[in-house]
């Protein structure tokens, strides 16, 4: 069987299982709605998408474009990265406008957050810098010079860890989040763009973007351990770019956004199989999945668009317009106290 249905299926049950639904006072609550956040390169906005009525709810204006997004540990705010404005804003998603914009450095390209929400990280793509920054005072903490063209950005579960991957030095920068040293720098294939720790933080993967495959290093050895091949009849090896990686909570899945393959691999992360592969709109670059685990939304830069995948069946539901060259989604959960 080509895609091994039968361990997809026993695989996607332990993953609905693992999302048991919230509790108030013995009752069940109601459920959240969630909303997508998609940022468009060169539409220089943020589509907000109902997830519930799966139609586009807000369209919020920003500065010149923006890429990475992330959501802070407690779901009250959302960090995009604005390259062409040497800016992070930051969104308030229940009031769905920008509260805040700060200075970033120099061509910031992707964005994450510490654990505790303490501190923020940018990779600065132009000046080849990883910065830190308070997250409450915007304050710049430091930075760490990596190679050249950093853009993946990672920081481990436990926040001791945070990993830089450099698209033209082709390696990936292992950083000390307390001392903010470098730790190694690991020569993977070529031209890394994105890197996610597995949930319990052992791995790395890597996306090879001209390489055309996914390295798994272990985290603590900084070693390369395995890598994950993607081959899928009647597409040349050259049209297969995996970018984003998305990993389930429970991390027995990962999602590879396979660039202009115009596809995402589903890939079991204990044997590195490839179970499914599903077409998207063209030139897919980033996904997030809901906290719930239900839904996968997929940023696809050339069609405008993003797709929206049933996780349960792994079937694409909907196709929906938002604006210029989508780039990639960030989906918070309800608001933490």
């Amino acid at each position: 069987m080509p895609f091994q249905v039968k361990s997809l299926a026993l695989a996607l049950a332990a993953f609905a299982a693992s999302a048991p639904a919230l509790v108030v006072s013995g009752a069940v609550a109601p459920a959240f709605a969630f909303d997508a956040f998609v940022t468009n390169e060169k539409g220089d906005s943020v589509t907000v998408i109902d997830l519930d009525s799966l139609k586009v709810k807000a369209t919020i204006p920003l500065a010149q474009r923006p890429r990475g997004i992330a959501v802070s540990p407690d779901n009250r705010k959302i960090y995009v990265a604005l390259g062409d404005s040497d800016q992070i804003a930051i969104i308030d998603p229940q009031k769905l406008a920008v509260i805040e914009e700060f200075p970033a450095g120099r061509d910031p390209e992707r964005v994450d957050v510490s654990p505790d929400g303490k501190t923020l990280y940018v990779t600065n793509e132009d000046s080849n810098f990883l910065t830190f920054f308070d997250a409450e005072s915007k304050a710049r903490l430091g930075g760490v010079r990596v190679g050249v063209e950093p853009e993946g950005l990672a920081v481990s579960p436990d926040g001791k860890l945070v990993v830089a991957t450099t698209e033209t030095t082709n390696m990936v920068h292992f950083v000390d989040a307390a001392t903010r040293r470098t730790l190694a720098n690991v020569l993977v294939d070529s031209r890394p763009r994105m890197a996610v720790f597995t949930p319990d933080g052992s791995e790395v993967w890597v996306s090879a973007e001209i390489g055309g495959d996914v390295v798994v290093l272990d985290a603590a050895t900084r070693k390369i351990k395995d890598r994950v091949k993607f081959d899928i009849p009647g597409l040349r090896s050259e049209n297969i770019q995996p970018v984003g990686i998305t990993m389930s909570r429970d991390g027995k899945l990962a999602f590879v956004s396979l660039g202009p393959a115009n596809r995402v691999a589903v890939v079991d992360v204990k044997t590195r199989e490839v179970q499914k592969v599903l077409l998207v709109g063209q030139r897919v670059w980033h996904a997030a999945l809901t906290p719930d685990q239900k839904y996968l939304v997929t940023a696809n830069g050339v069609t405008n668009d993003v797709s929206v995948v049933d996780v349960a069946s792994l079937k694409v539901v909907k196709s929906i317009q938002v604006g210029e060259s989508p780039w990639e989604a960030a989906i918070p959960g309800p608001p933490k106290p």
